[in-house]
């Protein structure tokens, strides 16, 4: 089964960011290797609010976003292998890469230079701009596509699709294991993955916060330690003890990095991950991390063999995704919006209802 309209909530343009319209529009042409989805749910990520509001500068308009999209494949391309009618799969923040340069050779995919975003791109020079998952259906190459395992419930894997790689990705490369102390910087979206997968990876594991607001919550997701940087002297008694640090902030306001990079070992790392909207920049001096011989990084998304390697390790150790459940809409998706401008979302929301939005 496949279908030649798509209905989807748009963003009008940058003025009018949140006055999301019900429209329609064509799906590019089936190729060979292209899934067709009829979307169950989506995550809501800044990045979704941030590119439609103008945050990061220009995009296409009307804009569909959304990109942590879990749904049923209705139809596939003659060569597909990866999926299959019927199945249940995934599709995060990228829809497609070359698959022939060095760095898709090597399981680094999400750096080629070629890479497509799953919107607000256009698609390999055919004037089709791609159309993210507050929509009824997508249209992705197969490698892109990834199935669910079945003791993942929809919208608790969708966000693990964007968020939870962004964070998987850093710590299984820069060695979150038994005998690693990582810190997570920033209890949010990412964060709380961040929390889930190192404790799950076997890595002591502490949260690192402005205040004691999260502590609580933070403790139920797995740390063994919590840091308050509101408060005098936080930095004291760890230094130089945390061998990774996985920075999720958004907001570099107050943020004193040299107190942060202290927390490293030798040649301990630092991977920001966090995302801020406009021009806000974080200062960094050579002194900062001389002392330690720490690494300054960063990372983006997560291989093919990551994802699936994430999701699996979710489902066998049960790691639950706290996560808000809002009915796709209008108002629905004004509402998850608020949620993120206000930084209320605990911890990360998800649209659903897709069948009473857009029909069977």
């Amino acid at each position: 089964m496949s279908y030649d309209k798509v209905t989807g909530f748009q963003a009008p343009s940058a003025e009018r960011w949140l006055e999301f319209e019900k429209n329609t529009w064509s799906p590019r042409p089936l190729t060979d290797h292209d899934v067709d989805i009829q979307i169950e749910c989506c995550g809501v990520c800044a990045s979704d609010m941030h590119t439609i509001s103008g945050d990061w500068g220009g995009c296409p308009y009307p804009l569909a976003v959304g990109h942590e999209v879990v749904g049923k494949v209705i139809n596939v391309g003659s060569k597909v292998t990866l999926a299959k009618v019927g199945q249940r799969v995934g599709v995060g923040a990228q829809v497609w890469s070359c698959l022939e340069c060095r760095q898709c050779k090597n399981d680094n995919e999400t750096y080629c230079k070629h890479q497509i975003d799953a919107y607000g791109a256009e698609y390999l020079d055919t004037g089709f701009i791609t159309q993210g998952g507050y929509s009824s259906h997508t249209r992705v190459h197969e490698y892109w596509v990834y199935p669910i395992p079945e003791k993942l419930s929809s919208p608790e894997a969708a966000p693990m699709l964007c968020a939870g790689i962004t964070v998987y990705s850093p710590l299984k490369r820069f060695g979150a294991e038994p005998g690693k102390k990582v810190g997570i910087v920033g209890i949010g979206g990412l964060g709380h993955y961040g929390v889930l997968f190192a404790k799950a990876l076997g890595a002591e594991t502490w949260a690192i916060s402005r205040s004691r607001a999260k502590e609580a919550d933070a403790r139920k997701m797995g740390a063994d330690g919590f840091i308050a940087t509101g408060e005098d002297g936080w930095e004291k008694g760890h230094e130089m003890t945390f061998d990774l640090i996985i920075n999720t902030a958004n907001s570099f306001e107050g943020f004193e990095l040299a107190k942060y990079l202290s927390l490293l070992d030798v040649h301990g790392r630092w991977n920001s991950v966090g995302l801020p909207g406009g021009d806000e920049r974080m200062s960094v001096r050579n002194q900062d991390f001389m002392a330690n011989g720490c690494v300054i990084g960063s990372s983006h998304l997560g291989s093919r063999r990551e994802m699936l390697e994430m999701l699996q390790l979710a489902a066998d150790k049960g790691i639950t995704s706290w996560v808000e459940e809002i009915p796709i809409s209008r108002e629905g998706l004004q509402q998850a919006m608020e949620k993120l401008q206000k930084s209320s979302v605990r911890y990360r929301s998800c649209m659903v209802g897709y069948d009473k939005a857009f029909g069977a």
